[in-house]
C-alpha cells in the first residue's frame, strides 16, 4: 500500500529567528524572553535600567542562544530608536516583537493626577506605539515579522481604581487591530495576549492579602490565579510559524474572567 503524503503540519519551532522584548528584566517580561529563547530564538532584551540589571541574559545564554541586553526605556523615543538600531545591527534583522513594558498603580478615578495620567498613557500607549514604529520600520524592509502586544483583562472590562490602565489597555487592543491592517499586506502579523491577573514578584504583595486573593478567585470560573508560563504559551504561539493566518487578535487568557 502506497504511503500517504501527510498534510503540512503546524510548526512552533522559532529556530533562526531574533525577537526582541521589552520591559524584560522580570516577570512576564523575563518570562517571555526565556520562552522564546527554548523555542529557539535570539533574543533582545530591552531593559529600563540596563546599567543594574541584564535581566534573564543569563538563562537564555545557559539555553544555547543569543542573548543582548539594551538599555531601553520606552517612555524616551532616542532610547527606542538607538536600541532597536543597535539590535539590528547586531543580528541583521528582527523577526518578533514583544511589547510587554507597561504599569498600572491603582488609583481612584477622582484622585488621579495630571502625571498620574500622563505617565501611564505615555508608557502603556505612547511608548508601545513608537516601539512598534521603530520595529515595523525594520520588519517592512524584511516584508516579514511577528509582533505581539501584551494587553489585559483589563481592555474588556471595567475594574475599579483602574480607570486609566484600562483605557490604556482597551486602546492596545484596538492598536492591535490598526497596525494589524496596515502591515498585513507587507508580511508582518499583529496580535495581542490579554491576562488576568498573573503571579509575579510584582503581584505577590497583591496575592498575600486573603480578601483580595479570594474576591479575585470568585470571579474565575477556572478557579486558579494565571501563572507567567500560561501567558508565554500563548506568546510563542503567535510569534511562531503555526500562527501565521492569525492577526488582528487579542487571545484573552484569563481563566474565563470576562466571560462571566
Amino acid at each position: 500500500m502506497q504511503d500517504r503524503e501527510l498534510p503540512p503540519q503546524p510548526r512552533f519551532d522559532l529556530t533562526g529567528q531574533v525577537a526582541l522584548v521589552t520591559g524584560a528584566a522580570r516577570g512576564l517580561g523575563a518570562a517571555c524572553a526565556v520562552a522564546l529563547a527554548q523555542a529557539g530564538a535570539d533574543v533582545v532584551l530591552g531593559l529600563r535600567d540596563a546599567g543594574r540589571d541584564d535581566g534573564p541574559a543569563s538563562a537564555i545564554r545557559a539555553l544555547g542562544r543569543r542573548a543582548l541586553p539594551l538599555q531601553m526605556d520606552i517612555t524616551r523615543a532616542e532610547e527606542i530608536s538607538r536600541a532597536v538600531a543597535e539590535a539590528e545591527r547586531a543580528f541583521g534583522r528582527i523577526d518578533i516583537l514583544v511589547n510587554n513594558a507597561g504599569i498600572g498603580p491603582p488609583n481612584p478615578a477622582e484622585k488621579v493626577t495630571e502625571a498620574d495620567f500622563d505617565h501611564t498613557v505615555a508608557v502603556n500607549l505612547k511608548g508601545t506605539f513608537f516601539v512598534s514604529q521603530a520595529v515595523g520600520r525594520v520588519m517592512l524592509r524584511q516584508r516579514s515579522g511577528k509582533i505581539v502586544i501584551l494587553s489585559s483583562q483589563a481592555g474588556f472590562v471595567a475594574l475599579p481604581t483602574e480607570s486609566v490602565y484600562c483605557m490604556t489597555k482597551a486602546g492596545l487592543v484596538h492598536l492591535t487591530r490598526c497596525l494589524a491592517v496596515e502591515w498585513g499586506p507587507h508580511g508582518i502579523n499583529v496580535n495581542g495576549v490579554a491576562p488576568t491577573f498573573i503571579r509575579t514578584p510584582g503581584t505577590a504583595k497583591w496575592l498575600e492579602d486573603d480578601a483580595f486573593r479570594n474576591d479575585l478567585l470568585s470571579r474565575i470560573p477556572l478557579g486558579r490565579v494565571g501563572e507567567p508560563v500560561d501567558v508565554t504559551g500563548a506568546v510563542v504561539f503567535l510569534a511562531s510559524p503555526a500562527a501565521s493566518l492569525i492577526t488582528g487578535a487579542t487571545l484573552l487568557i484569563d481563566g474565563g474572567f470576562t466571560a462571566r
